[in-house]
């Protein structure tokens, strides 16, 4: 399979425009929005839907967009600080966490000890199969 190709500005416009309509992360819960993924490949050709809502289904990287009260308060565990902030992308398991949909986008709430690393740039990371 080819390197999914994240549409970074279009992944952080939606977050923005969705972030007061979704629930609030409680606790250590963090809310994190999957990738808008490219419609057309390197080549131009359009990816059927179907395709498109499977790659982002497993998409193993997310866009964190908000943050339970105590997300990495717990010093004992995280004694570095937190792994992540509002902005990052990330790394994650692919299907992990409690997934919902809203307005045509999934987003997963995922505990904080859940992000495996952050990501600088997404473009090009995906799930191995």
């Amino acid at each position: 399979m080819s390197a999914t190709n994240i549409d970074v500005t279009k992944t952080v416009e939606t977050s923005d425009k969705l972030a007061a309509q979704l629930p609030d992360p409680v606790g250590y819960k963090i809310l994190v929005v999957k990738p808008e993924i490219e419609e057309k490949t390197e080549g131009g050709i359009l990816k059927p839907s179907e395709f498109l809502r499977k790659e982002e289904a497993g998409a193993v990287i997310g866009f964190v967009m908000k943050m339970g009260d105590l997300a990495y308060k717990d010093e004992a565990k995280f004694p570095t600080g937190p792994w992540c902030k509002v902005g990052d992308f990330v790394l994650l398991r692919a299907y992990s966490g409690s997934r919902f949909s809203a307005n045509g986008k999934e987003f997963i709430m995922v505990n904080d000890d859940q992000i495996e690393g952050t990501v600088l740039d997404p473009r090009g990371i995906n799930r191995a199969y």
